[in-house]
């Protein structure tokens, strides 16, 4: 069996930014190499590389790449300076809902803001570290959560989760699959309904993947057998990641997240959302101001390149869906379990040492 350890979502190595191109799990395992920064956003949009922590992670290093590039082709401070931005700028693009791609350019930008002395040099490589740094919290900030999210499970129970929001989706770890593989740990029985999570199957693929190497007891599901589970009593509890999280804990995440949580709500089941606080947006008050990406129609309309509809059917392929924020039981976050989640208290969230 494959040791998931030895299987990390991203990895930096002389000069290069490697990815796991998660398109070709479970089956085949291969690195995508990024010399440039396009090739990063290419890999972002055409998900490669996929989960909000991880995209953001590697926007980071893409970063590092721009820096790199303008370094290599003898542009002084001040075009390196223009050419890290306007990486920013085009980074930001690649996928607009996951917030952490903006929030870790907007980081290396902060960085240039605060050392406006520094030399070409000096900017490759505070540029590479603040990665790092990046990539090293993201794995932190994962524990947390599954240390704070594993107290919510039963000692015995069932869990349904949706999508990939495990350790190929971070930096390492997992929010969602984190709570999950904490409490698992601490000896909690637990057992996990894993949805498909159509169109393309990350929950099938990638998620029933990292549980099975995990050694924790995983079903397959489709996405429309939630309400039939959960009117049979067999989730105890729902947990998910998230993209983006509004001001007032609205949050974006897979779609599809929004029907489970209302069938949550009907049967009494609580619901969470595990996410670090990068993926909090609080420049947007409400979930109605998130952009939704929409993507190709070619991925509901074909299957394993086959087409599956008819010639002329049109298709209407939204990535993500909005939960708002009274559906919602609590976030999870690396400060702690953020209950009943409203504005006043992610405004405190960020104004404090941790939450309960």
């Amino acid at each position: 069996m494959y040791n998931k350890k030895d299987l990390p979502t991203l990895y930096w190595q002389d000069g290069i930014l490697y990815l796991l191109d998660q398109r070709l799990l479970p089956h085949v395992i291969d690195y995508r190499a990024c010399t440039t920064y396009r090739e990063t956003i290419s890999s972002i949009r055409e998900m490669s590389v996929r989960g909000a922590p991880a995209i953001g992670i590697a926007a980071s290093f893409g970063m590092v790449l721009a820096a790199s590039e303008a370094f290599a082709n003898g542009s002084d401070v001040s075009e390196m300076r223009r050419h890290i931005l306007q990486a920013a700028s085009e980074m930001r693009l690649a996928r607009p809902t996951a917030v952490n791609l903006a929030w870790a350019t907007e980081r290396v930008e902060e960085w240039l803001k605060i050392h406006q002395e520094a030399s070409r040099e000096d900017i490759c490589k505070g540029v590479e570290q603040l990665a790092h740094q990046i990539h090293e919290e993201d794995k932190i900030n994962n524990r947390l959560i599954g240390q704070f999210g594993a107290d919510l499970l039963p000692r015995k129970g069932s869990v349904l989760t949706h999508c990939n929001a495990g350790a190929l989706a971070t930096g390492g770890y997992g929010t969602a699959l984190g709570v999950i593989r904490t409490a698992f740990e601490q000896g909690k029985n637990l057992s996990v309904y894993v949805s498909e999570t159509r169109p393309l199957l990350q929950g099938a693929r990638i998620t029933a993947f990292e549980l099975i190497h995990e050694g924790i007891p995983a079903t397959l599901v489709t996405d429309n057998c939630a309400g039939h589970l959960m009117k049979n009593n067999r989730v105890d509890l729902v947990v998910v990641g998230a993209d983006r999280i509004a001001g007032n804990g609205d949050s974006a995440n897979k779609i599809g997240t929004y029907s489970l949580a209302v069938l949550a709500r009907y049967h009494n089941i609580p619901f969470y959302i595990a996410a670090p606080l990068s993926t909090i947006d609080r420049k947007i008050k409400s979930g109605s101001e998130i952009i939704i990406e929409e993507r190709n129609s070619d991925e509901i309309t074909y299957f394993n390149d086959q087409r599956i509809a008819p010639q002329d059917c049109v298709a209407y392929n939204p990535a993500f869906d909005v939960t708002p924020a009274e559906l919602i039981s609590a976030i999870i976050t690396e400060k702690g379990v953020m209950h009943n989640p409203d504005g006043q208290k992610i405004a405190g969230l960020f104004n404090s040492k941790g939450v309960s």
